[in-house]
Order: structure tokens, then C-alpha cells, then sequence
């Protein structure tokens, strides 16, 4: 199975090509030395990374993954200051994140297509001593070729999704070799550890907890002044990382509720800051006031919404909101975004009923009483209503679900530990 698809891959990977360029040319970020990707690094770049032989090797695909493998990565070097470290993304928005925030001394790149010539060339630049891959960005060749390199290779923070489970079991004769690869395998659940071991059960998995539990926000985290846009004496509703249709649904439910709830503001963070077209139609539409954070001209006095379509900024606006509406759980979306990042900031957090990619910090606050989730979209405007009146019922929500996260911090303590025991990790 390895063997057919280094043989195919190339030709899939040429068809989904064209999807990919208009993707890198629409979607915002670092797109700089994006040309890594197939292997084309400058001669500067060359330098820089041959200079980090014996690296640990971090990958993380997004800018979620990004975010979870910088905080394991920061610890990592306050620990063991005597590591070299190494970091590749494949996104332009995680890529831009990781050369913003990496400790002094780690060199980013570009993650290679998985192929295993593009592979090569950066283990013969780099010479990792061990791969690290967050969650579930496994590529075949990555994986295999470092560690026939004789480096060690971990998978951390991993799960399978409902999902992505069924696709795992079902081609289990690709997977399981590639999973048994990996000299250890941190999981984030007992559920992701038993749904691994279904898969290859040679794999070496052990439950070492989700590390986004222990991602707090920075002390000096500054939020955005929507003072700037709503004047004074508001109430703001935050709908959070959103994606079609469910936008609609939030806009309708914010226009019903204000009806009662005069104060209520409404700022609309997608999930694609490139779909900010496509929104300004819908608040046009609306007839609703609004102001476009990418626009180019004056505010000219205040308005109602704020369309926030830039990348990088939904954490200031999670710290600036009053009442926070979780994206894709709403209008047939079910899949949920990272609900840590408010609860850890004490805020009012509402969602749809499910949240599958995030059942275990979603189950958390359920069983804290952290979140209010609605079993029906046409139970939306409700509870906006409920909460947008009652200043003490948001208070005592957001203190639930703070604390909620905190009794599940921990995972990045394990996963040192575990990376750790394997003395191929020291540089």
C-alpha cells in the first residue's frame, strides 16, 4: 500500500494543484519562502537550516495545531535549554504564526509535499534527531523516510474524530504500518488510544491528556477596543470562528434579540478571513449598520456589527466579548471549534448541540455547567436574550467554565515527559 501510493501521489497531487495555488492566492498570511514546500529553499535559507543539525524537528499542520505545538515548544525550552529545535508549518496563516512567536534560535520553514525526494532534502539539511507531529498530520513519507534516517518520531496531542476514524479502519492496511512507525504516540483520550490501537495495535500509545487545557492566554493579552466601533455602554456578541450557513442564523438571532436587548452588539469572525466578501453581501442584505475591519475607508460614527475579517485577532476579540457564540455548531454544522480559549478566559460561551472534533473539552464544561448548549437553532435568540440581560448569569457561566478547563491541565508536563524519555530527542 506505501508502495502505490509513493507511486500515485504525485499525480493526485497535481490535480488538487490548482485548488491549492488559488487557496495560497486568496488566503492571507506569511507567503514568503512558500517555494519550501517543493524543495526550493534559498541559499540563505540553506545555511540557516543546515545549521540545525541534530534539531527536534516540530510539525504542525494549522494555525491550531500551531498554536498547541508552540506552547509545548516554549516549556520545552525552559525545561531543556540545551535543545535545538526546528519548526515547519504548511499554512501561509499557521506559517506567519510560527515566525511571529518561535523562541530565539528556532528556525521555521515551510513543511515539503510528501514526497519523498522533497522529504530528503530537508532531512539531508537538517539531520532532525527526532521528529514531533501534533494531532493528526500524518504524511507517509515524512513519517517513514525521518525515521529510516535513524531519528526517533513522535505523534502528540493526537486524536481521531468520528470521522476520520471510519477512513482509518477502513484503509487500516496504509495506516497501520504508519502508525507502528512512530516510536510513541501521546493521545489526548482513552478513546483516541483504544481508536489508534484498533488501527495498528502494535502502535505505542499512551493517553498523556489534550494540551490545549493548558494553554492560557498571556497575562498582557490586550483585547480590541470595540469601544472604537460601538460606542459606550454595550454588550458584545461574539460569533466565533464561523463558517456557512450558520452565519445567517447569527445575524437573524442578534437581530431579533436587540430587538429587546437594545445594548447587544454583534462582531462576526469567520473562520476563512478570505469569505469577508461573501459576508459583507449578507450584512448589506441585512439592512444591519456595520463597519468592515479590512476597510479601507473612515468609521463614521458607530455601528451595530463589526465584520472582523482579518487573520490572527480572534483571541484579542474572545478577551474584548461579553457573550461568545462557538462556529460550526450551529445550522447543521456539528463539529465544533476550540471551546478552551474562551472558558479559559471566563467568558459566556454558547453552542450548538454537538461538537464532535471537540467532545472532550465540550463534555467538560457540560459536566461544570461552563456552557450553555441549545438542542435547536430556534432556541438561539433565547437564550441570546437571557444571557444578554442578565449580567450576573454571564459572570457565574464564564467562572464555571474556567474552571472547568482548569482541573484538565497537565498534558504539557506528560508530553515532555514522554518526548523526553527517549534520549534520541537531546540534541
Amino acid at each position: 500500500m506505501i508502495l502505490l501510493y509513493r507511486i500515485f501521489f504525485p499525480f493526485i497531487f497535481l490535480f488538487f494543484l490548482p485548488g491549492l495555488v488559488v487557496k495560497l492566492i486568496r488566503r492571507p498570511g506569511r507567503k514568503k519562502n512558500y517555494m519550501e514546500r517543493f524543495g526550493i529553499f534559498s541559499a540563505e535559507r540553506k545555511k540557516a537550516l543546515s545549521g540545525m543539525r541534530g534539531a527536534v524537528w516540530i510539525h504542525a499542520v494549522s494555525v491550531g495545531e500551531t498554536n498547541v505545538a508552540l506552547s509545548l515548544l516554549k516549556k520545552w525550552i525552559a525545561e531543556y535549554p540545551d535543545r535545538k529545535f526546528v519548526f515547519s508549518t504548511t499554512t501561509t496563516t499557521s506559517q506567519e504564526i510560527a515566525w511571529n512567536k518561535v523562541p530565539a534560535g528556532v528556525e521555521v520553514f515551510f513543511c515539503p509535499v510528501d514526497m519523498g525526494f522533497l522529504v530528503r532534502r530537508v532531512l539531508r539539511m537538517v539531520r532532525p534527531s527526532a521528529l514531533v507531529i501534533f494531532e493528526t498530520e500524518i504524511w507517509p513519507n515524512m513519517v517513514l523516510l525521518t525515521k529510516k534516517s535513524g531519528a526517533k518520531v513522535f505523534l502528540v496531542n493526537a486524536r481521531l474524530s468520528d470521522r476520520s476514524i471510519r477512513g482509518y479502519r477502513r484503509f487500516r492496511a496504509f495506516f497501520a504500518p504508519v502508525l507502528s512507525a512512530f516510536d510513541r504516540i501521546g493521545v489526548q483520550t482513552e478513546l483516541d488510544r483504544e481508536r489508534f490501537l484498533s488501527v495498528a495495535p502494535e502502535a505505542k500509545a499512551a493517553v498523556t491528556g489534550n494540551i490545549k487545557f493548558d494553554q492560557c492566554p498571556p497575562a498582557d493579552l490586550k483585547g480590541i477596543d470595540l469601544a472604537e466601533f460601538f460606542g459606550q455602554d454595550f454588550i458584545s456578541l461574539l460569533a466565533c470562528s464561523t463558517h456557512a450557513p450558520e452565519e445567517k442564523l447569527m445575524l437573524d438571532s442578534f437581530l431579533a434579540a436587540r430587538k429587546h436587548c437594545p445594548k447587544l452588539k454583534f462582531v462576526i469572525v469567520p473562520r476563512h478571513a478570505e469569505r469577508g466578501n461573501e459576508l459583507e453581501e449578507m450584512l448589506k442584505a441585512s439592512g444591519v449598520r456595520y463597519y468592515r475591519r479590512t476597510s479601507k475607508k473612515p468609521l463614521g460614527g458607530t455601528v451595530d456589527c463589526l465584520l472582523a475579517d482579518t487573520t490572527g485577532e480572534l483571541v484579542r476579540f474572545i478577551k474584548s466579548s461579553d457573550i461568545v457564540l462557538m462556529g460550526k455548531t450551529f445550522a447543521g454544522n456539528d463539529e465544533g471549534q476550540n471551546i478552551i480559549e474562551p472558558a479559559q478566559m471566563g467568558k459566556t460561551i454558547i453552542t450548538g448541540p454537538e461538537m464532535k472534533n471537540f467532545r472532550q473539552a465540550f463534555d467538560a464544561l457540560l459536566k461544570g455547567d461552563g456552557v450553555l448548549s441549545i438542542h435547536a437553532d430556534g432556541e438561539l435568540v433565547a437564550a441570546v436574550e437571557s444571557l444578554a440581560g442578565d449580567a450576573e448569569k454571564r459572570r457565574i457561566l464564564g467562572e464555571k467554565a474556567k474552571a472547568a478547563v482548569c482541573r484538565h491541565a497537565g498534558a504539557l508536563e506528560k508530553t515532555i515527559k514522554l518526548l523526553e524519555e527517549n534520549r534520541s530527542c537531546q540534541a
